[in-house]
């Protein structure tokens, strides 16, 4: 069997993690990794043996690829994702899907026209301790949903600028409204509070969403980046008798706490959610699984949720999701 020739587009942290799954395929040969930084494009592909590009445009107009991972921030997609559906090729993209709604929608319109294979990096979809929280959640059970992100400003020179990342809550936080959509289904309206940064270009640097669910359930999810480290990263579901919360000390660091009248259970993971990802998109591409967990259909309905929520708290209104 021909191994799957792909392309990465992007080298920071999480290019990187996707750099070393895909490497370590035996079904994969990355064959060119791009990025706009010279030496840091040649670093990265010559890690795994691939040629370096000056960019994504480059890499997809000039490369014999059977897929492409798009790792690349919030502020450079669009385009590449264009440019991989007029090729007819199957990509892989990192969340958020785009700065803004409409790219988004254009991107799900194209790609569902051409009944293109995608995948999203929500990855913690992929965690066996995700899993077993919705197993002990039946559609209509939960009540409460509390969630919160509480970390550091990421040192990369994009992110703390609204036009370069989107703000916390699209770059970071959708990371938790996703795990909202899984654990307690989808939600009806969001109205939502920030406290502005000091600088009007900056994101936010704290603010909180109130969700109301098709099921009834209500809840809140709140976002601050003004420390210096990661604090609190998880969310809570509370249901009848019992409360299960997820939570992420690291990437590769998850824990499932469920609460009881009978005691209190922990379940620990450190598997790779990155990895699993990859081996799944792989696994799709050749015919050995049916489908994929986040398909871009799916993930824009996460992606609209999120931009809801950042809307609500700039606007001071409540708002529906729409896809």
């Amino acid at each position: 069997m021909s191994r799957l020739r792909v392309g990465v587009v992007g080298t920071g942290f999480i290019a990187g993690r996707h750099l070393a799954a895909l490497s370590g395929l035996p079904e994969v040969e990355v064959v060119a990794v791009a990025d706009p930084v010279r030496e840091r494009a040649e670093v990265a592909a010559a890690r795994v043996g691939a040629r370096a590009l000056p960019d994504g445009a480059a890499l997809l107009a000039g490369e014999e690829l059977d897929a492409v991972w798009l790792c690349v921030p919030p502020f450079a997609h669009g385009p590449l994702e264009a440019a991989a559906v007029d090729r007819g090729l199957p990509f892989f993209v990192e969340k958020p899907l785009a700065l803004d709604l409409d790219t988004a929608r254009e991107v799900a319109r194209r790609v569902e026209e051409r009944s293109l294979t995608t995948a999203v990096g929500y990855h913690w979809r992929h965690l066996d301790v995700v899993q077993r929280a919705a197993a002990l959640l039946p559609p209509g059970t939960p009540r409460l949903v509390t969630g919160c992100w509480q970390d550091k400003t990421p040192g990369v020179a994009w992110w703390p600028r609204r036009e370069g990342s989107g703000g916390q809550v699209l770059e970071q936080t959708t990371h938790l409204f996703d795990l909202a959509r899984v654990l307690a289904g989808e939600v009806v309206s969001v109205a939502a509070a920030e406290r502005p940064a000091a600088d009007e270009g900056e994101v936010a640097t704290a603010a909180v969403a109130v969700l109301t669910f098709a099921s009834g359930a209500v809840g809140s999810i709140s976002s601050t980046r003004v420390l210096g480290w990661r604090n609190a990263v998880g969310l809570q579901v509370v249901a009848d008798g019992q409360v299960v919360e997820v939570g992420e000390r690291s990437l590769d660091d998850h824990e499932l706490r469920v609460v009881t009248a009978d005691g209190e259970e922990v379940h620990r993971t450190d598997a790779d959610p990155i990895a699993a990802e990859d081996r799944e998109f792989v696994d799709v591409l050749l015919g050995r699984a049916e489908r994929v967990r986040v398909p871009y259909a799916e993930a824009l309905r996460t992606h609209a949720l999120a931009w809801a929520a950042d809307r609500a708290a700039r606007e001071g209104t409540a708002v529906r999701p729409a896809c």
